[in-house]
């Protein structure tokens, strides 16, 4: 496979312990949720710590581009954004680059927008799964362009306003679907229920993080999960004073310091409670081998005298599989990582490029339709290919930890998620 992007050499530390403590940028997830809801609001909102990535930064402008005031700012407790809502107004265009919150999030609420409202992205954007969402707002009555292909680029011709009501989506390709239509529903008519048919949902930590931010902004929402159906009665939302948690899923590849290199790792400020997904990582990692404790500053994790293969379901958690399945590629004894079929529809088909990353340094990865099955084998040097895929970037740099000569393509798209990995990566390692 051959790249215009420029390598950049994976640092190589070996078996030399780590004692290092790590702030991690705030929540992507959070983050761009809240300014989907903090757009709504009543009156402006704070939010602090927010991740500053390629991924908010077009959540942001998309937002901007509507008319929605968007103000950075600091105090004594540190850097902020202050989001002032304003009516919708288009025309308007919105690059949504090939992230998925801003693809599924923006045109829901964009429906509320008086005027034309154009959505394209990165190419790879027009083969990610959006037709639900698109369905979802022509069945609510909202018009919109996609030339028969329910995918981007599209235009919303939108006319200031949402009926809402009820609907029935298949959301098991992406719980952004759901969490789409929900974040919107308090500025609807009549509100909306949304009742999922379909195979099982991924990644419900997420849906849960949408209905308690939802809550938090004070709308009425209720869950009948037997019937797997949500409701959010319409009404006024608040803007809010909010603090962004430490997005527990980019720490993934930090903790995996402690399990490749040993010694111990401090992630600062890991709340004690959460709805991210990634605060399974200390059931996992510890499972793997690794000690994980509170203490004052944060989450410690401390490796043990080799990383354990580990079988687990990850439908819930998918956005760790890179980095667990780095670690299995290191580890002891065989892995088997299940449930995880939906990551042929994230950035890249995920479980694809792991196996044939890891097989092209020497590893053992059999690829299923749902699985992967990992033999750990001694790997050597070599290019590690990204896709464009934040996530595949930091298991290279995981796996080069150990495996000296690791050339990782693209580094430069970690920034989808994290503001400087390299810099932040090459500064534990010092």
């Amino acid at each position: 496979m051959t790249s215009s992007h420029p390598l950049w050499t994976a640092p190589f530390r070996g078996r030399k312990p780590v004692d290092v403590t790590v702030t991690i940028p705030g929540s992507k997830s959070v983050t761009n949720r809240a300014l989907i809801l903090a757009a709504q609001a009543s009156s402006p909102s704070i939010i602090r710590r927010p991740l500053v990535s390629r991924d908010s930064e077009l959540m942001s402008a998309g937002l901007v581009a509507m008319g929605i005031d968007i103000e950075n700012d600091s105090d004594a407790a540190g850097d902020f954004w202050k989001v002032t809502p304003a009516q919708l107004i288009g025309p308007a265009k919105v690059d949504v680059g090939n992230a998925g919150t801003v693809m599924r999030f923006l045109p829901p609420l964009a429906a509320l927008a008086h005027g034309d409202i154009s959505f394209d992205g990165d190419p790879r954007s027009y083969e990610r799964p959006l037709g639900p969402v698109i369905k979802a707002l022509e069945d609510l009555g909202i018009e919109i362009e996609h030339d028969g292909r329910y995918s981007l680029p599209m235009v919303l011709k939108s006319r200031g306003a949402i009926p809402g009501g009820e609907l029935t989506i298949d959301a098991s390709a992406s719980s952004q679907f759901l969490s789409a239509l929900l974040l919107v529903g308090p500025s609807m008519s009549n509100g909306i229920t949304v009742k999922h048919s379909g195979g099982s949902l991924p990644s419900m930590p997420h849906i849960e993080m949408t209905v308690q931010m939802l809550r938090d902004f004070g709308a009425t929402v209720t869950v009948d999960s037997a019937a797997n159906t949500w409701r959010v009665e319409p009404g006024k939302l608040n803007g809010i004073d909010l603090v962004i948690e430490p997005d527990l899923s980019n720490a993934a590849p930090f903790i995996s310091l402690a399990l490749v290199c040993g010694g111990s790792v401090t992630i600062a400020d890991w709340p004690k409670k959460t709805t991210q997904p990634g605060d399974q990582l200390r059931q996992i990692f510890t499972a793997m081998g690794s000690t994980v404790e509170f203490v004052e500053k944060g989450l410690r994790v401390t490796g043990g005298p080799s990383i354990h293969g580990i079988d687990i379901d990850l439908h819930d958690v998918g956005e760790l599989t890179p980095s667990i399945a780095a670690l299995a590629a290191l580890a002891d004894s065989p892995s088997h990582l299940r449930g995880i079929g939906h990551l042929r529809l994230h950035e890249t088909d995920r479980l694809a490029a792991l196996r044939s990353e890891i097989n092209g340094l020497g590893g053992d990865v059999v690829e299923e339709e749902s699985a992967l099955h990992i033999t750990p084998k001694p790997l050597h040097a070599g290019v590690f290919h990204t896709y464009e895929d934040h996530r595949l970037a930091t298991a290279g740099a995981v796996i080069g930890l150990v495996v000296d000569g690791v050339e990782v393509e693209n580094i430069a798209t970690t920034r989808k998620t994290l503001t400087d990995f390299p810099g932040l990566w090459n500064g534990l390692l010092v």
